[in-house]
């Protein structure tokens, strides 16, 4: 195209219409990555120079090294969120927001017992247990007490008690946060120990 091809005077859409086609040139196209593709060569470079400061390390090593590092993010990612955290944390709190007597908690027990549904009556009798221990003045109300503060709590005040109150303890964690299924038997020794602690 000649100089004096050119026209002098543009207008405005003709003259956007020039440039965009001028910069889509390929000449004006940088070659340089993206800054996600910049982002993932950096990493992938320091992965490499890791790997190439294990010197001598041979693949069987290398594979190894790797193995335990997945098996260990696997584990830690499963107690935090598996059952197996559900029975570390032991994290409930024996009421959570509920505020009955020991009676009430009884009756709730008993009526979940009737039903079948041995999981409730089982919390519920346990939540008489601790109120109750509460009424009697052995353990102060606190609102967010575990259930194994109440029987170390409990079976410090009541040393005879104690295996009792630790059972009771560790057939609530079994249920609510081990996943293991209830029983007609287990609950009727939980009411077995509400009667120890009301005697």
């Amino acid at each position: 195209m000649a100089v004096s091809d050119v026209p002098v005077d543009l207008g405005r859409d003709e003259a956007r219409e020039a440039a965009v086609r001028e910069l889509s040139d390929p000449a004006y196209i940088s070659g340089d990555p993206n800054p996600l593709q910049r982002a993932l060569d950096w990493i992938l470079e320091r992965l490499g120079a890791l790997f190439a400061g294990a010197g001598g390390m041979s693949g069987i090593t290398a594979i190894t090294i790797i193995v335990a590092v997945v098996v260990l993010i696997v584990i830690i990612i499963r107690l935090r969120t598996g059952r197996t955290g559900r029975a570390l944390r032991k994290s409930g709190d024996v009421f959570g927001s509920t505020i009955l007597s020991a009676a009430e908690h009884r009756a709730a027990a008993e009526k979940a017992a009737a039903a079948g549904d041995f999981a409730e009556a089982v919390r519920e009798r346990f939540r008489a247990v601790v109120r109750e221990l509460e009424q009697r003045g052995v353990l102060d109300a606190r609102a967010g007490r575990t259930v194994d503060e109440v029987a170390y709590e409990a079976g410090q005040a009541i040393p005879g008690l104690a295996p009792d109150l630790r059972g009771a303890a560790v057939q609530f964690d079994d249920v609510w946060y081990g996943g293991r299924p209830a029983t007609a038997e287990g609950y009727r020794q939980l009411v077995t120990v509400d009667g120890k602690v009301r005697g």
